[in-house]
């Protein structure tokens, strides 16, 4: 790829990497394109209840997204993952994504409904299937020293969120069913690497940053506060009395964010009053499914 390639880049927005990136898995070299910093290009919005921050388009800019320069991808084969692991994949792990780069261009085709070029500048769709790659690509990851299950799970919110974006941008599509799938796959991803964190199998502290977006890092508060939202949002339904199970859970994880109605001030103020508001949500909820449990009883 040329530096001066304007295709690979956003002019005024992002620029390309001044060192080439080698990719580990097959030697191909290519540079990346990252965001510029200031000049009014983000115009922070909203918080919505995943802890996704909008961004209202600049005049001069129009809309930018942020996350989509996040995952680093090789155009070439198409291995990816955040951009702390990408260059440290141990050779047998290479080797064996090496031997699926077919099977990973397959899928993220299937994704948009056309071929994804990686080498010119990030869209939406190349952003939310560079997470999708991202997360398939950490299964070969060894899993005590690089913890990929709670990666693979900041890559399918953010994948869900950028879905959501689209949706937005191009509405009657497929994209809002894309969304809505990987906001549920977080949430499975989201439990399991609390419970492999609990049992040290994947220490998740060891992570530096745990998102779940860019502006502001959340911590293990986030982590909860996600799992709790993520069930009752999209949770299974289909068994009330499972739904009552999970309902009290995300009860649960609320509770010991606000403390149970005690101030804390070391809590992000922007938690402490969701998880208030979705704590009486969810208990409004429960009577309604209490009520569908007892009726399935009579029958």
């Amino acid at each position: 790829m040329d530096l001066m390639d304007e295709t690979a880049y956003r002019k005024g927005i992002t620029y390309l990497s001044r060192e080439a990136i080698c990719c580990p898995v097959c030697g191909h070299d290519f540079f990346q394109e990252r965001l510029q910093s200031g000049g009014g290009r983000l115009i922070a919005g909203e918080l919505t209840d995943f802890l996704h921050r909008l961004y209202k388009p600049s005049q001069k800019f129009g809309n930018v997204y942020p996350l989509i320069y996040t995952p680093v991808v090789c155009p070439d084969c198409f291995y990816a993952s955040l951009p702390q692991d990408f260059l440290k994949i141990p050779k047998d792990a290479a080797e064996e994504l090496q031997s699926r780069r077919k099977e990973r261009m397959t899928a993220a085709a299937k994704f948009i409904g056309s071929s994804v070029d990686f080498s010119k500048a990030r869209t939406l769709e190349s952003g939310a299937v560079g997470y999708f790659l991202a997360m398939h690509c950490y299964d070969f990851f060894p899993p005590k020293k690089f913890i990929p299950v709670i990666k693979q799970a900041l890559c399918a919110i953010k994948a869900a969120f950028l879905f959501e974006d689209l949706n937005k941008e191009q509405p009657d599509t497929y994209y809002d069913f894309l969304s809505v799938a990987f906001y549920k796959k977080a949430l499975f991803l989201y439990r399991y690497a609390v419970e492999l964190n609990q049992s040290k199998q994947q220490i998740m502290e060891e992570m530096k940053v745990l998102g779940p977006d860019l502006d502001k890092d959340y911590g293990y508060d986030g982590v909860i506060f996600l799992i709790a939202t993520l069930i009752l949002r999209y949770g299974d339904i289909s068994d009330p009395q499972e739904r009552a199970k999970d309902l009290e859970e995300a009860k649960l994880y609320y509770g010991k964010i606000f403390g149970m109605g005690k101030s804390d001030s070391n809590k992000p103020q922007e938690i402490l009053n969701k998880a208030r508001n979705f704590y009486d949500e969810i208990s409004k909820l429960q009577k309604a499914t209490e009520s569908e449990c007892q009726t399935d009883a009579v029958v």
